[in-house]
């Protein structure tokens, strides 16, 4: 049977920059033109930050509208997921392009440890955003740094903040939270079926130098895969990435590899319970 899988492309993130990698898409024009790109890639999820002038993160609405109003009109059915992530802003305003209505966002339901700080989810600011994210018809995409983070969407789920099936991303490769461990990856592949169920989605994403490896082990697990700028800057120790298009297609290869057709958007979006859009 056909198990297609859904490429998300993460295309900038709160950390990298141009010093880091050209391609690195900083403004809401070269966000678009990178999207585009990778969508024909193959990509059928947009995980979006928005950037300052200066190149720090921002949560400012407006560029979120505009970087919205350009990915319909650019890569028209592509699933646009932006991020509540703490880099970008504090306590609420995490949360203030939710009422755009995009149709899918990222939700951390606990806190972890990163690199050089804590990464804080309270829970009053993650029943906040798992509200709002209601209110505006937005799914969530759980970002699990943690085994308990499961969990937490589990909870969230029957008490009915949560709307149809967690979508759950297991994030690996952060220095100080979950390392890529195989054994712990495919424990948390085993605890998202036996809590949400056998056919319940799921995706990975590997931090830096990881992201392969994760590529590597969600496809071929039957789940889906993240990549992208965001995460990894190089194709190996010794070349940058060329574009997140070069990323998508690398995942896309593995898709080949092991024989599972990369998703287009209309699967992708029947996959997730997401409403169709004409295109």
């Amino acid at each position: 049977m056909s198990n297609p899988c859904i490429i998300c492309v993460a295309i900038t993130g709160s950390l990298p920059t141009k010093a880091n990698n050209p391609a690195v898409p900083v403004t809401v024009a070269e966000q678009i033109e990178s999207t585009h790109e990778a969508f024909e890639a193959g990509a059928t999820i947009c995980h979006a930050h928005v950037r300052n002038d200066d190149e720090t993160p921002s949560s400012d609405p407006e560029k979120f509208a505009r970087l919205k109003e350009g990915l319909e009109k650019h890569c028209p059915g592509m699933i646009i997921q932006f991020s509540t992530g703490g880099r970008s802003g504090a306590g609420e305003t995490r949360g203030g392009m939710l009422p755009l209505s995009p149709d899918m966002a990222s939700l951390s339901v606990g806190s972890n440890n990163f690199p050089t700080r804590v990464y804080e989810n309270p829970p009053d600011l993650v029943d906040w955003l798992a509200a709002e994210m209601l209110k505006h018809d937005v799914k969530p995409e759980i970002e699990a740094f943690d085994l308990s983070h499961i969990f937490k969407a589990k909870d969230m789920a029957d008490k009915g903040q949560l709307a149809g099936t967690p979508y759950v991303q297991f994030v690996m490769g952060v220095k100080n939270a979950m390392p890529v461990d195989r054994d712990v990856f495919d424990y948390y592949i085993h605890t998202v079926r036996r809590l949400f169920g056998a056919d319940a989605p799921w995706c990975a994403a590997g931090i830096g130098a990881q992201q392969f490896t994760l590529n590597d082990w969600a496809i071929s697990s039957g789940g889906h895969a993240r990549t992208g700028l965001e995460d990894n800057v190089r194709l190996d120790r010794d070349t940058l990435a060329p574009s997140n298009a070069a990323l998508v297609t690398r995942a896309a290869q593995l898709c080949e590899k092991y024989e599972r057709p990369v998703a287009n958007w209309r699967q992708a979006r029947a996959i997730l319970g997401l409403k169709g859009v004409s295109a």
